[in-house]
């Protein structure tokens, strides 16, 4: 494909709630676009943006896939978004790197809560937007009960630029409001149109809605409200001008109605992303960040020195990483040289393509505001900036949630444990959203991510991919132990076995530590009872004596202890031997200061609607938690509450059962308290 200026793109990006048929819209548009011979379906798993196996077994997306091609004299570069909250990372990814949004819906359910939150993403990156109303042909399918549900959503500004002919299984083409025409589709085969007149029942409704997008059009321009206003006809031409000038500037949102399915009205939003949708040269300059943080632009200029955002990686077992990047200013080609910015690299371009789904096909240049990708640079990953040269330019992290639903892991095979260690990390450059770590109390390999069906699509990728198999089980709860009072004790360690034997005597003093942190070992030692080169031994055998606490083996914590008094031997005193005598102090002593187990507690922030407030709050308090507030944010409410560790590993498919799906959670550790007695013994036992 030769290269496009600027203002001959078109970079969108298809967002919206899971089984609003995006994928099949994006399949729709292609087939349109004449970039592929036949209509795939999800179905079957035929599509040409589901091309990875796990999306075909689940009949869903879960990566972002990208699709360049022409129509209309204009490169488009498509991007498919899941709409699985799991996979939310490739959606705002997706937002990142395009000018314009096209929002899909579903006729029948309307607005659901993911489509918000994308909603709200792409309003605070100032995307355009356009909406597309699919499904009109199911059952319950209602456009104008959709209409109604955006304009509540998102504002008054969301106006009808089209409206179905007929309803549910009848539906059968679209009235174009603009020049007041109507396309029938059933007649003439799929995606042909066939221009008819308006339906007599429909003549009074088609007129209403003219009027509420011509008013709305009209207010985005003083000299045409005023010719509106005197009655005069206003031409095609003029109503899309200033209708694309309001939609780039955030200020009308059109929207359009089909079915992606029977490719239905596709070929109409496809002209729509070329005439009302922005070209990264309407769009104008994006802001980055320079070394001191201060905002920089950076226009699309194709004569200036090269900046290119890579926005995701691919994982690929044979040709290793695959970037998808954007060009923000310059031109990159095949066989170059650029830099890493971010991480001081430089990296050699090899050969340069543009997707189509899992095809690459071949790419000699990516001008300013193109979209490509690029396989096997060394060290660039999503979220790097790539330059002619070393400069100081970096974009904003992307907010993206905190992984909730953790599981301890370990590999099916003995031996396997470095395949495992190499194919998470291979994951965790494609998906930011995912946690791999090792918890150092319990020595368990823990993979976290955003929910259960997030992780266990990770899992089937390793196998897949990598042909490794692990096994999850939930992690071990990461106990401590504290004391409630203080103590003294006095330890003595002698051993003679011939010749230079090993003698050491210490007496320490603990307490709890007001800070609750660690240990804090303070040396009260006057005179020379105890050599100081000793002291530090001590201390170290207090430590090692902490790794193992007396009520349930687990590490020690907010304990202070004074070394108040001991005895050496001028020869047969070392380092070892005032280790070992200061671990036996401090167990004896911990014995005799009503030692208690202690549990990690975790904040929760929970974000739901007003109308299951109630429900997570009791289902918080039959997890014993404690409840700190709550606030409300937009249409929703944050709830506040600090609950014990034990009780929310489980929380993530509660919660989705609780608001069906409407509702998610951060979490994050906020400090440890005393378990209570009854459910101390029931952890002692279990061990």
């Amino acid at each position: 494909m030769p290269h496009k200026a600027a203002d001959r793109i078109r970079n969108v990006a298809l967002v919206g709630h899971r089984g609003c048929g995006k994928t099949s819209l994006h399949e729709a548009m292609l087939f349109e676009a004449g970039a592929v011979k036949r209509l795939g379906s999800v179905d079957d798993g035929t599509t040409v943006s589901d091309h990875e196996p796990d999306e075909q077994e689940r009949a869903m997306s879960i990566n972002a896939a990208l699709a360049c091609f022409e129509h209309g004299g204009r490169e488009i570069n498509l991007i498919d978004t899941p709409g699985e909250p799991s996979f939310v990372a490739d959606a705002v990814a997706a937002l990142r790197v395009a000018d314009a949004a096209v929002v899909v819906v579903n006729g029948v359910r309307g607005v659901e809560v993911h489509t918000e939150r994308l909603w709200q993403r792409a309003d605070a990156a100032g995307l355009a937007r356009l909406i597309f109303v699919n499904m009109l042909d199911c059952e319950r399918a209602d456009f104008f009960r959709s209409l109604d549900s955006l304009k509540s959503a998102f504002g008054p500004h969301v106006v009808a630029t089209e409206i179905p002919i007929g309803a549910e299984h009848d539906v059968r083409g679209v009235i174009d409001l603009i020049d007041q025409k109507a396309f029938v589709y059933e007649a003439t085969g799929p995606g042909a149109a066939e221009e008819v007149e308006i339906p007599v029942g429909q003549q009074a409704q088609a007129e209403e809605y003219r009027e509420k997008l011509m008013d709305e059009v009209a207010e985005n321009s003083d000299q045409l409200m005023e010719r509106y206003l005197e009655g005069e006809q206003i031409d095609h031409d003029e109503i899309v001008r200033v209708l694309k000038q309001g939609v780039t500037a955030g200020r009308i949102f059109p929207v359009t109605c089909g079915v992606a399915t029977r490719n239905l009205a596709t070929g109409r939003l496809l002209e729509a992303l070329v005439e009302d949708l922005p070209s990264p040269a309407m769009r104008g300059a994006v802001e980055a960040v320079g070394a001191g943080g201060e905002a920089l632009e950076v226009e699309p200029d194709e004569g200036g020195p090269l900046v290119a955002y890579v926005f995701k990686t691919l994982a690929d077992p044979y040709t290793g990483r695959v970037n998808l990047f954007r060009v923000y200013r310059g031109a990159v080609s095949s066989d170059s040289q650029a830099v890493n910015v971010t991480r001081a690299e430089k990296e050699r371009i090899g050969q340069l393509s543009q997707p189509l789904g899992g095809k690459l096909v071949p790419a000699v240049e990516l001008g300013a505001g193109d979209i490509g990708a690029v396989a096997k640079l060394k060290e660039t990953r999503a979220g790097d900036v790539l330059c002619a040269a070393q400069e100081e330019i970096a974009f904003a992290p992307l907010e993206l949630p905190k992984p909730v639903m953790a599981f301890a892991y370990e590999p099916k095979s003995k031996g396997d444990e470095e395949k495992a260690a190499a194919a998470v990390r291979r994951l965790t450059e494609e998906d930011p959203t995912l946690d791999v770590h090792r918890d150092a109390q319990t020595g368990e390999q823990i993979i976290a991510g955003l929910t259960q069906v997030h992780v266990e699509v990770i899992v089937a990728r390793m196998k897949r991919r990598f042909g490794v198999e692990i096994e999850l089980h939930p992690p071990r709860v990461a106990y401590r132990e504290s004391i409630r009072r203080s103590a003294s004790a006095r330890a003595r360690y002698k051993k003679q076995s011939g010749g230079r034997g090993q003698f050491a005597d210490c007496q320490i003093e603990i307490e709890p530590a007001e800070d609750g942190v660690g240990l804090d070992f303070v040396n009260r030692i006057k005179g020379a009872s105890i050599p100081g080169g000793f002291i530090p031994a001590v201390e170290k055998g207090v430590e090692e004596a902490m790794a193992h606490g007396t009520v349930g083996g687990y590490p020690v914590k907010g304990i202070r202890v004074r070394l108040v008094d001991g005895k050496h031997h001028d020869v047969d005193s070392s380092e070892m031997a005032f280790k070992i005598a200061g671990a036996m102090a401090f167990k004896e002593a911990m014995e005799g200061a009503d030692p208690v187990l202690l549990e990690p507690i975790v904040r929760l922030l929970v974000n739901c609607p007003g109308d299951v407030v109630g429900d997570v709050i009791g289902d918080l308090n039959a997890r014993r938690g404690h409840p700190l507030g709550m606030e409300p944010k937009g249409t929703m409410t944050e709830v506040t509450a600090e609950v014990p560790m034990a009780e929310v590993l489980d929380y993530t498919p509660h919660l989705r059962s609780i608001s069906g799906g409407r509702a998610d959670f951060e979490i994050e550790f906020d400090h440890y308290q005393e378990v209570p007695a009854h459910l101390a013994e029931k952890v002692l036992t279990a061990g």
